[in-house]
């Protein structure tokens, strides 16, 4: 079997598309590929996306394309107080302010699953795969999952097959773009992930909305593309998932 690549756009919403709209532009002139798009129902709580019907017929129109729409959270914040922990604070609150889904219990996480699940079923958007915000997947929300029609979710390092929660490596390169130390350290650490992960089975690009507001980011994952569709096949998540049945 080939090897294959996903882009993997996460965070998309209203707020966040018009950073990405130039990128995937280019994306669908120079290379034509299949996205996978990571859908926050309501982004850091500022209204549901279906109330937004021009950002509506633009999922739709890359759904037609042959992309993939993947729940990711809902409100994707995690505004909760944080215990006094040291671990704690570094996840919560240096890390990232985003990981709705790490301390939620079993019934708010399926609640909040099951309004995303009707948002998609609401738009007629077919959706297998679940993704928490930060890839932060608590014990309750990864209890929540069964039961629920998704068939995958993802961290980091892989795709897990649900409900059975069957691991398959895939390794994401993943930038951290919110100062210019971090992207520098970005750099170097996706270059060495490349070398490493050069024959996995599938590799992903997990790109995000603040990769697009710096030229220096959004110029490696061009030239990364440049230089992997050549020997990689391009693939959404559900697509290759199915693809290994």
């Amino acid at each position: 079997m080939a090897e294959s690549l996903a882009v993997v756009l996460h965070d998309v919403a209203p707020a966040t598309w018009p950073l990405y709209a130039p990128f995937v532009a280019e994306l669908d002139a120079r290379f034509a590929v299949p996205l996978t798009l990571l859908v926050v129902p309501d982004y850091h709580r500022q209204g549901c996306l279906d109330e937004v019907p021009d950002f509506v017929a633009i999922l739709d129109r890359r759904l037609a394309r042959g992309d993939e729409l993947v729940l990711h959270g809902y409100y994707h914040d995690d505004p909760g107080p944080v215990p006094p922990t040291p671990g704690a604070w570094l996840r919560r609150r240096v890390l990232t302010h985003e990981g709705e889904f790490l301390v939620l219990d079993a019934v708010t996480a399926r609640e909040r699953m099951e309004r995303g699940l009707a948002l998609f079923r609401r738009r007629g958007w077919p959706v297998s795969g679940f993704v928490a915000p930060a890839w932060m997947l608590g014990p309750g929300a990864r209890h929540a999952l069964a039961g629920l029609p998704f068939t995958y979710t993802s961290d980091p390092a892989g795709l897990w097959r649900l409900p059975e929660f069957t691991r398959y490596l895939a390794p994401t390169l993943v930038w951290s773009a919110r100062s210019r130390w971090r992207r520098g350290v970005s750099w170097l650490w996706n270059r060495g992930r490349l070398r490493r992960y050069r024959h996995a089975a599938l590799l992903r690009l997990g790109i995000h909305p603040v990769d697009m507001a710096h030229a220096f980011s959004r110029r490696f994952w061009l030239a990364v593309l440049e230089s992997l569709l050549p020997e990689r096949r391009a693939v959404t998540k559900r697509a290759w998932l199915e693809s290994r049945q």
